[in-house]
């Protein structure tokens, strides 16, 4: 005994589609979605309504004018064709339907397509936080740490957004990269504040991402952070062998080795090799090859390496092994350079650092009075922007002021008294931990 033919054409299309009542619920459903767009307004079909509507006898003028559309939108032809019996085949026309099998063919391209497009994220988006990241990075010099940290983390949970809403692969490399600077910058921030436990913890997830995505200039510049803090808590041994794993990976450009080589020289300096320190102060000095790379050179800002920041390095390493007349020569260049950029573009790290360091190669040659002038530009520094290296290098010329030989004078009573008022007020005082590598005259 045949199967009787289906009362309605939409039981037809049904059929020919192998939708059955559930997939025809759900096709109602996502279609609605797409037409019209109504969110909880929508209309809805129940597996009761899709089954009498199957079976005939329905009247469209009873249907919502927004059901017809989508009905309409989903089988391609009128809701009272649909209701009304399939017609005929017509026994001279050829087997395969043609006409059919290209709107189901353009059907399921437009499915695919959409189900891609709500897998993906805007490409516009993602140009725009990517000059988030860039501003963030070039203005990171003249601004906050604590401000620097809250734009990163900003940044970085819009990142973390994207990257979650987005199963396209190159967006996904895209953001794993933007995550990784973005990151990098707080780590870089949370360091300036004196918060190292959670600095370390910061370079090494951005450093994580630039192993995700294959970008070793970010893996580089965390190992350098890495060996920053090493370095201020009194780890250099772990400094040079950070500083100088970070000079083994690809892609680097002259910024880069620069930046590490001073990171290693000023770890020399603290171990007390001399020699080593010297070198490595010499090549960083005469890294000229002219290559660049996308993060220190293409970005740069807090990811670049200035020349006045090499010389404020050098000053310190100088300062290290006991070289004051260095010392001298190198802030003095450092705190001229910088005297040449805009105001709104001096970096208050570098300027503290340099006018710190020319003061501490006075103090080693008993130049009071050179080193009060020296500090003249420091008392300028914001509390909010007195960052890690600057209180540090204060803390060395408070402590070297307490020596016997300066007691009782007058005007190194009075500079200690100021320095350490200096430090004492400084926004990230309360983070920042005792000052290290302090010096002997």
């Amino acid at each position: 005994m045949s199967e009787h033919p289906p009362q309605t054409l939409l039981k037809e299309l049904c059929n020919q589609r192998g939708l059955d009542i559930p997939k025809m619920v759900e096709l109602f459903e996502r279609t609605a979605d797409e037409v019209i767009g109504k969110g909880a307004k929508n209309p809805t079909c129940s597996e009761r309504t899709a089954k009498r509507w199957r079976a005939g006898g329905v009247n469209p003028a009873s249907l919502s004018p927004d059901t017809r559309r989508v009905l309409e939108a989903m089988f391609s032809h009128r809701v009272t064709h649909l209701f009304a019996p399939p017609p005929q085949p017509d026994p001279h026309a050829p087997a395969f339907d043609l006409e059919h099998e290209i709107d189901m063919t353009a059907r399921d391209a437009q499915e695919d397509a959409s189900a891609m497009a709500a897998a993906s994220v805007s490409d516009t988006s993602l140009d725009q936080l990517t000059d988030d990241v860039m501003t963030l990075a070039r203005e990171y010099a003249s601004i906050a740490p604590a401000q620097a940290f809250h734009r990163g983390r900003v940044l970085q949970t819009q990142l973390q957004d994207l990257r979650d809403r987005t199963q396209v692969p190159a967006q996904q490399q895209r953001l794993l990269v933007l995550l990784g600077q973005a990151t990098a910058l707080l780590a870089a921030s949370a360091f300036d504040l004196g918060a190292f436990d959670s600095a370390r913890r910061l370079a090494r997830s951005a450093d994580l991402y630039g192993e995700t995505s294959r970008f070793d200039p970010l893996r580089a510049y965390c190992d350098g952070i890495l060996a920053y803090i090493a370095y201020f808590t009194g780890m250099p041994a772990d400094a040079v062998a950070k500083a100088r794993r970070a000079q083994t990976y690809g892609g680097l450009g002259d910024v880069a080795r620069r930046r590490l080589l001073a990171i290693e020289a000023r770890a020399h300096g603290y171990l007390g090799d001399v020699q080593s320190a010297h070198q490595a102060i010499r090549m960083s000095e005469e890294v000229e090859s002219g290559a660049r790379d996308e993060l220190h050179d293409g970005i740069g800002g807090e990811f670049g390496f200035t020349v006045e920041r090499l010389a404020m390095s050098s000053s310190s390493t100088a300062l290290l092994v006991h070289d004051p007349a260095q010392a001298e020569r190198s802030a003095r260049k450092a705190l001229d350079l910088i005297q040449q950029r805009p105001a709104d573009r001096r970096s208050t790290h570098v300027l503290g650092g340099a006018a710190a360091d020319l003061a501490m190669a006075r103090l080693f040659v008993n130049d009071v009075e050179g080193a009060a002038e020296a500090l003249l530009p420091l008392w300028d520094i914001p509390a909010d922007q007195r960052v890690t290296g600057v209180l540090a290098r204060t803390g060395q010329i408070q402590h070297f002021l307490t020596q016997p030989s300066f007691r009782g004078a007058v005007l190194p009573g009075e500079l200690r008294g100021r320095v350490e008022e200096f430090t004492r007020t400084a926004t990230a005082h309360q983070l920042t931990g005792p000052a290290l590598l302090q010096l002997e005259a």
